[in-house]
């Protein structure tokens, strides 16, 4: 088997159901800075042919990561999966640095959008909120040593096997939640 054909490359898009496609591109322009690159409206499917008009756009969310969404009107309303909680399922997208952090931060609030954070993960730190569409987003920046990353890649794998286990949380990474990294 050819292993070089069976390895993704990269992410090409993530899509996720808006619903409006309009206020939609608005919101993440005025909010993320993400540039509108790309639409798509059809009345059937292309991959089932099934007959289901949608709008389909594509942001540019940086660094040649795409993030698009459908709009379905004739769908039923938009839900979200009520057994996973809320804080679960989010999109984290990355900013150069902390002082990015806390300047995405106001422009947020400045716009009327409620953040939670920042909240330091010791290798990152990172605000949460949600879109105009209930999806739940992160903006987050590393600020973690090379040493850090060493040590937390160190343990990963006991870690997995460890929660494989027990389904408890392993004490591996504990360090990550002393004083001198909480800050």
């Amino acid at each position: 088997m050819n292993t070089a054909a069976a390895r993704t490359m990269g992410v090409h898009h993530v899509a996720y159901r808006c619903k409006d496609a309009k206020e939609t591109v608005d919101w993440y322009a005025r909010n993320l800075g993400m540039e509108f690159v790309l639409a798509f409206a059809e009345n059937q499917v292309p991959s089932t042919h099934e007959p289901d008009p949608y709008m389909h756009i594509f942001l540019d969310a940086g660094g040649g990561n795409v993030l698009a969404f459908f709009e379905l009107p004739n769908s039923p309303a938009m839900g979200r999966d009520e057994a996973t909680p809320k804080w679960v399922q989010h999109l984290a997208f990355k900013v150069a640095d902390h002082d990015a952090l806390l300047a995405a931060k106001a422009r947020l609030e400045a716009n009327g959008v409620e953040v939670i954070g920042p909240t330091n993960h010791t290798l990152f730190k990172s605000i949460y909120f949600f879109d105009c569409n209930g999806h739940r987003l992160e903006l987050a920046c590393d600020v973690g040593t090379p040493d850090m990353h060493e040590r937390a890649a160190a343990v990963k794998w006991d870690m997995l096997e460890e929660w494989s286990r027990t389904r408890r949380a392993p004490r591996h990474s504990a360090w990550m939640h002393e004083a001198e990294f909480a800050v």
